[in-house]
């Protein structure tokens, strides 16, 4: 008797680790869809300096484009952003505390545009290119980073490289 329920316990045991072994391996196959995502930078707009605190706001759009077949969402992009080939500072969109049904769905062949604000420091980057941000003097703009793309059972995170 004490040999079979020791047995019980063992293919108990198999079984459930066979069952989150093909758990883990149904949500890897959305990772393949997940990593189509497109990030496109498509405009940076100054929307407000602040003389006080010597810091000016920026618009960033970036065109999020999904052409999997997956839905998936968009809950960080990570990003560092280039004036004229300046850095410019750093930048954060991000949905992470919002639960996945109250996310922008990017359904299959889809793209939104996602903005986010960007605040540019004059002590951080300089007199002279914040004095050509605010008067609207950089030519080309282009951020690099990373996007982190959910879909109902996995999550991945991409680089992305873009400018106008």
């Amino acid at each position: 008797m004490a040999l079979q329920s020791k047995m019980t316990v063992y293919v108990a045991l198999a079984g459930v680790l066979a069952m989150m072994g093909g758990i883990v391996y149904y949500a890897s196959l959305d990772n393949v869809h997940l990593n189509q995502v497109e990030v496109q930078l498509t405009s940076v707009e100054l929307i407000d300096v602040n003389t006080m605190d010597n810091q000016a706001s920026f618009d960033v759009t970036f065109l999020v484009k999904n052409p999997s077949d997956k839905t998936l969402t968009v809950s960080l992009i990570n990003y560092q952003l280039y004036g004229d080939e300046k850095s410019l500072g750093s930048g954060l969109y991000s949905t992470a505390d919002i639960t996945m049904p109250g996310r922008a769905a990017f359904f299959p062949n889809t793209e939104i545009p996602l903005k986010n604000i960007f605040v540019l420091s004059k002590s951080e980057v300089g007199a002279e290119i914040y004095q050509s941000a605010i008067e609207n003097k950089i030519n080309n703009f282009s951020a690099e980073g990373v996007i982190t793309t959910e879909s109902t059972w996995s999550l991945i995170e991409k680089e992305f490289k873009t400018g106008f």
